[in-house]
C-alpha cells in the first residue's frame, strides 16, 4: 500500500504542477496592466491551446471515448500549438509563450513515443516536438540569439523525455515478450502433462474395455478384475484432469505444486496398475537406488519414461506378452539408467485415432536432454521394442 500511495501523491503534484502552470499562462496572457484578471482579448487563443492541451493529457482512461486515440490526443494540440506560432508571426501580434504549453507538449510527446503504434508514435512526437521547438519564434525573429539558445534548451528538453519514454516503451515490449514466452512454456508443460497423464490411463481404458468386451462371451466369470481396472484407470484419469485443470484455474504461487509429476514410489504403483490379463510386467529395481540419492526432478523424468513406454506399448504393441522395467543405479558414475523392454511385434487392435501423432517422444527426449540425460528408443534383438534413458543422478 505504501508504493501505492506513494506514486499516487506523486501523480497528484505533477498534475497540481501543470495546472499552476496552466494558469500563470491564462493570467499573462489576458493581462492588460490595469487588473490581475484575464481580461484582454489575446487570452482567448492561450487559453483554447490551454484548454485542449489539459484534455489530451488529463482525460480519465476510462472514459475516452473510442475517437480519442493517442495519435489523436498527441497531434490534435501540437497542431494547435504550430498554428498560433504562425499566427503570431503573420498577425504579428505576440502570443503568450509560458510554462503550461510547455509542460503540455513535453506531455503529449512522452505519450507518443511510450503509446501510438510504431510509425504514428515517429509522426506524433515528430510534431510535438516541432511545435515546442518553434514556440520561441513567437515573440520575433529578431532575437535570434535568445531564440536559438531556448532552442537548444528545448532540444535538451525533447531528447530527455523522448528517450525516457523510449526506455519504458522498450521494458513495456520485454514484458509483453517475457509474459508471452512465459504463457508459451506454461501452455507446453500444460500439455505434456495431459499427454503424459490422461493419454496413459485413457488408453488404458481402451485396452481393457476391449478384452472385457472380448471375456463377455467366454470368461464372464473373470470380467470383474478387468471392470476393476477401467474403474480404477478412469478415476485417475479424472484426477489427473483435475488437478490440471486447477493448474490452468490456479495463479497463486501454489499452482506449481499441484502439477502432477510422480517419484520412484509413482513408477512401483504404475506397473502394478499396468498388467491385463495375458500380460505380465516386472520391475526390476536396483537394491542400493533410493529417493534420497536422486534429485526430484529426475525422479519424475524417470517416470515420465515409464509411462511413456508402457502407454506406447498399449498403443503399438499391445500382443507383448512380457515386459521389463530396470531402474539400475550406478554409484561409480552415479548415473540413473531406466530401461522399459517389450516382446511385442507391433500387433495392436487400437483404433488410427488412438495410435497418437508420435510427439510422445520427442517431448521426452526433451524432457530427458534437459537434465543432461540421454534418450535411446529402438527394436530389441530378436522381438520387441525398448526404451532406454540415461540420468546424471548427481546432485549439484
Amino acid at each position: 500500500m505504501n508504493s501505492v500511495s506513494a506514486q499516487g501523491c506523486v501523480r497528484g503534484l505533477a498534475v497540481g504542477v501543470l495546472l499552476a502552470a496552466c494558469v500563470v499562462d491564462v493570467l499573462f496572457a489576458g493581462s492588460d496592466g490595469t487588473s490581475v484578471l484575464p481580461m484582454a482579448g489575446p487570452v482567448w487563443p492561450t487559453l483554447a491551446m490551454v484548454l485542449v492541451g489539459l484534455a489530451a493529457v488529463l482525460w480519465p482512461t476510462g472514459r475516452r471515448p473510442e475517437w480519442l486515440t493517442p495519435q489523436v490526443r498527441t497531434a490534435v494540440p501540437a497542431l494547435l500549438s504550430a498554428l498560433l506560432t504562425a499566427a503570431s508571426l503573420l498577425v504579428l501580434e505576440a502570443v503568450m509563450l509560458g510554462p503550461g504549453e510547455i509542460m503540455i507538449l513535453l506531455c503529449l510527446l512522452f505519450i507518443a513515443v511510450r503509446h501510438c503504434p510504431p510509425r504514428w508514435a515517429v509522426v506524433c512526437g515528430a510534431l510535438d516536438a516541432g511545435a515546442l521547438l518553434v514556440l520561441p519564434v513567437r515573440h520575433g525573429v529578431a532575437l535570434s540569439s535568445d531564440v536559438l539558445g531556448l532552442q537548444i534548451l528545448g532540444l535538451l528538453l525533447v531528447g530527455l523525455v523522448a528517450g525516457f519514454a523510449g526506455y519504458l516503451r522498450s521494458m513495456d515490449y520485454r514484458r509483453t515478450v517475457a509474459v508471452s514466452d512465459t504463457r508459451r512454456s506454461e501452455r507446453l508443460a500444460i500439455a505434456a502433462d495431459l499427454h503424459d497423464f490422461v493419454a496413459h490411463h485413457v488408453t488404458g481404458i481402451l485396452v481393457q474395455t476391449q478384452v472385457a468386451r472380448m471375456m463377455a462371451t467366454t470368461q464372464p466369470q473373470d470380467l470383474d478384475p478387468v471392470l476393476a481396472g477401467i474403474e480404477r484407470a478412469a478415476t485417475e484419469a479424472l484426477a489427473s484432469m483435475r488437478r490440471t485443470v486447477g493448474v490452468l484455474r490456479d495463479t497463486g504461487p501454489e499452482a506449481a505444486d499441484r502439477r502432477p509429476v510422480g517419484d520412484l514410489a509413482g513408477i512401483a504403483e504404475l506397473v502394478e496398475g499396468f498388467a491385463t490379463p495375458g500380460q505380465q510386467v516386472a520391475l526390476h529395481r536396483d537394491p542400493a537406488l533410493s529417493p534420497d540419492t536422486l534429485p526430484h526432478e529426475v525422479q519424475a523424468a524417470a517416470f515420465r519414461v515409464v509411462q511413456e513406454a508402457l502407454t506406447n506399448i498399449r498403443r503399438h504393441a499391445a500382443d507383448a506378452t512380457h515386459i521389463e522395467v530396470r531402474l539400475r543405479y550406478d554409484t561409480d558414475t552415479e548415473r540413473l539408467v531406466v530401461s522399459v523392454a517389450d516382446d511385442g511385434r507391433g500387433g495392436t487392435q487400437l483404433p488410427a485415432a488412438a495410435h497418437g501423432g508420435g510427439f510422445g517422444l520427442v517431448g521426452l527426449k526433451e524432457r530427458v536432454t534437459a537434465l543432461g540425460g540421454e534418450l535411446e528408443a529402438g527394436p530389441r534383438g530378436g522381438a520387441g521394442w525398448e526404451v532406454r534413458a540415461v540420468f546424471s543422478a548427481g546432485r549439484s
